[in-house]
């Protein structure tokens, strides 16, 4: 079992606090549960399971619809692109996906921001 596999059975099984669940964790497990399932399947598991770490830290309003949508899609379009057999090659070809801030690209602040954002996906 690798690392990212490690990581992906503790974050799907609950096991992650979120306040050491920081942004390289969210795209590594994105990336992961991608090589394993199909877009709308690894975007179920990935909400279920930070809405469940959202809940679990007794703040569901930390979690963004918008941004988890985002970003699994920019790492779904990134692998498209490429045949990846580890998680260290996708991220020395992709260090934009490490930057948080990458969505300003095409998202305005107030419309990322707004609360419709975090309750279901907008476009930009």
């Amino acid at each position: 079992m690798t690392n990212g596999q490690a990581l992906l059975g503790e974050f799907l099984q609950g096991k992650i606090d979120g306040k050491h669940f920081h942004h390289p964790q969210h795209v590594r497990v994105g990336f992961e549960l991608l090589r394993e399932h199909g877009f709308c399947d690894a975007l179920a598991a990935m909400s279920g399971a930070l809405r469940g770490m959202a809940a679990r830290a007794g703040n569901l309003g930390a979690y963004h619809e918008t941004v988890t949508v985002a970003f699994l899609s920019l790492i779904a379009e990134r692998c498209a692109g490429g045949k990846y057999s580890d998680f260290e090659s996708f991220e020395r070809d992709h260090p934009e996906l490490m930057d948080r801030s990458i969505l300003a690209r095409w998202y305005p602040s107030e419309r990322l921001h707004s609360a419709i954002a975090r309750r279901t996906f907008v476009l930009p």
